[in-house]
């Protein structure tokens, strides 16, 4: 079993990750953020804070892996 570290910087870099993944995966589709808002009925803010690392919901990721096709695990890895 891990320990966790003192702080929580660890889980920002990750989800930083997750939202470059998101965002790469939309460009290679070549969907903009509103064509992906849309499909996936979640607002503006929640589209930003996703790609840009900040916290988000399971359910937020679960709609936008169904839009764009991929697993879930391919986002989170």
């Amino acid at each position: 079993m891990r320990e966790l570290p003192d702080d929580d910087s660890w889980m920002l870099d990750d989800r930083r990750v997750i939202g470059a993944r998101i965002r790469a995966e939309r460009k290679r589709q070549r969907l903009s953020q509103n064509q992906l808002i849309l499909a996936a009925r979640i607002d503006r803010v929640t589209i930003w804070r996703v790609e840009t690392g900040r916290d988000t919901s399971l359910s937020t990721l679960q709609r936008i892996a169904h839009v764009l096709d991929v697993p879930l695990s391919d986002l989170v890895q």
